[in-house]
């Protein structure tokens, strides 16, 4: 059989509620009550009272979107979550808001082990119709997750970023649920699949203790019936369903055997769930190893509220899970009169440690070759964003890039000429890409001596939450979509921009990008990502541009091996 093409939702496709006002049966809380405790105050609630989950033929699998959200009520929920330096562990600590004041509590050592959420937050056991316990397990919750108003008078926006990190190499995120907001439970791809026969069951979700413990959450568990059904790609309705991504397993870009390598040109499907979940893409998760958000509030939500939701789409601030940041607008016309470099906050550009890393062959394009692949990213520390303009010349094949600089009031103050962009017509890219963003070595094991290299013009995207911690730092960047990031092939300008705490991912996993090692001697060697390698990007600082991840290569040419310990703490490929 042939599998149907799923084409990853959009999200303002699939996006169930930007503005929902949820009164009696959800949250208890009227319009008129001003004199609400600024006392923060956390409830595990149930959207819907019953659910249907599709559990497919060709892909046996039940995805426990259930449908329970956690709500915040008179003051947000949030945490800082960070670590000094790969050597250090992960810690968090609440912010917490009352009125005026703000003070801080640090969580228990070792209940945070990365940036992806609360292990173990949620435990749910599914009993079938003769009340026998069929399965039990715990999530993790992450306070990002796509969330929604559950009460007319929240604000109308949240400040809070919109999905958690799960790259290995995150260095600092906030987690928030905004002042009269609820956000999904669901894990998402950290849930995964389990094996439930179709029938009727009921599931009962709680927060375990030592979260009840320490946020002060009701020991009040949620019941909601389930109904799992069996579909089939073959059928009309599951055609339809599964070309719009509900059964999440689209899997576009390129793959090498056993592993998919995300990064510019691979993006990740949609978080599997039930149709009228609202489930898909992440704002922000982008093309590195990120896990996408779970859905937004149900129609559930609005069926039960019986309310009608707000329009959805790219609107500003806009975080209901629908929106999904488009390209910015360069200038009008190329800047005039005497470029200058003038004395206010620049980006500062570093790199990750390589991650993702693998051995891969040519393939038909290339037989009898192995290739080290790999994904790197570059991110900005900050205080300011790195804004690069192309403009082009009528005919001609390449922009003439600038760099822009901007005061405290965001207003621009000077300009660089910074290089040129280039179309890349690549498969999976086919946009404009900034010169000789990046470059990588593999060194011998003295990290000195060069024994393969090469260079990388990158689509300048904000795919990853890096750092959210670091001063100006933007849990909104914008600029997030690949598809319109940087033009089209008839673009005569377009404008790049890698805001603070965010970086961009680029996988080399394709001959020409990644390393040929089918005649480099087995042994000890160092993967090195320089960013700004020409030094034409003005920065803050230019020291700090390079990270080594240390690999060892074996095996016999066609079956090569690679190893790669840990990095300090971190002890993820």
């Amino acid at each position: 059989m042939t599998r149907p093409h799923q084409k990853r939702l959009t999200r303002s496709a699939i996006a169930a509620a930007a503005a929902i006002a949820v009164t009696a049966g959800v949250v208890a809380a009227a319009p008129d009550a001003k004199k609400a405790q600024s006392t923060p105050k956390f409830s595990l609630i149930a959207a819907s009272t019953s659910v249907t989950l599709d559990s497919w033929k060709e892909e046996p699998g039940v995805y426990l979107d259930l449908g329970t959200y956690l709500t915040a009520e008179g003051s947000p929920l949030e945490i800082k979550v960070t670590r000094k330096s790969y050597k250090d562990p992960v810690v968090a600590e609440q912010i917490i808001r009352e009125g005026t004041r703000t003070r801080t509590k640090a969580l228990p050592k070792g209940l945070v082990k990365g940036f992806n959420g609360f292990p173990d937050f949620a435990q749910i056991k599914i009993t079938d119709a003769t009340g026998k316990t069929v399965l039990s397990k715990s999530e993790s919750f992450c306070p990002n997750n796509a969330s929604g108003r559950v009460r007319p008078d929240a604000p109308a926006n949240s400040k809070y970023p919109e999905s958690c990190p799960n790259n290995a190499f995150t260095l600092g995120s906030i987690w928030g649920i905004e002042k009269g907001w609820a956000a999904n439970t669901y894990a998402g791809y950290e849930s995964g699949p389990v094996a439930l026969p179709v029938g009727k069951y009921t599931a009962t979700i709680s927060v375990t203790k030592r979260y009840r413990d320490l946020f002060g959450i009701a020991d009040k568990p949620q019941k909601v019936k389930v109904t799992v059904r069996e579909r089939s790609w073959e059928d009309p309705a599951g055609r339809t369903a599964a070309a719009s991504g509900h059964s999440g397993h689209d899997m576009s870009g390129h793959t090498m055997p056993g592993h998919t390598m995300p990064g510019h040109g691979s993006a990740r499907p949609a978080a599997p769930a039930a149709p009228t979940s609202g489930a898909g893409p992440s704002y922000n998760v982008g093309h590195g190893p990120l896990v996408p958000a779970p859905p937004a509030l149900p129609w559930a939500v609005k069926k039960a509220a019986g309310l009608r939701a707000a329009s959805v789409g790219d609107a500003p601030g806009q975080t209901d899970g629908s929106r999904r940041a488009p390209a910015v607008k360069p200038a009008a016309k190329p800047p005039t009169g005497k470029a200058s470099v003038p004395n206010v906050p620049k980006p500062d550009l570093r790199s990750l440690p390589a991650y993702g890393i693998q051995i891969s062959d040519g393939g038909q394009d290339v037989p009898g070759k192995d290739y080290l692949a790999f994904s790197a990213n570059v991110w900005n520390a900050g205080p300011a964003k790195l804004v690069v303009d192309g403009f082009r010349k009528p005919g001609a094949e390449l922009m003439d890039a600038y760099q822009y600089f901007y005061d405290a009031k965001g207003k621009q103050v000077g300009y660089t000429p910074t290089g040129t962009m280039e179309w890349d017509p690549r498969p999976g890219h086919e946009h404009w890409h900034f010169t000789d963003f990046a470059s990588y070595r593999l060194l011998k094991a003295d990290k000195k001596e060069q024994v393969r290299s090469g260079k990388e013009a990158f689509c300048l995207a904000n795919t990853d939450a890096v750092d959210y911690t670091v001063k100006n730092a933007n849990w909104h960047p914008s600029n997030t979509d690949l598809s319109t990031a940087c033009g089209q092939e008839n673009s005569i300008s377009v404008r790049e921009v890698l805001d603070v705490g965010s970086g961009d991912t680029y996988t080399q996993d394709l001959p020409g990008q990644s390393f040929d090692i089918t005649n480099l001697p087995n042994g000890t060697y160092y993967i090195q990502v320089l960013a700004n390698p020409e030094k034409r990007l003005k920065e803050t600082n230019l020291t700090n541009n390079s990270a080594l991840r240390k690999v060892i290569i074996g095996g016999t040419k066609g079956a090569r091996t690679v190893t790669v310990p840990p990095h300090e703490l971190v002890n993820s490929n």
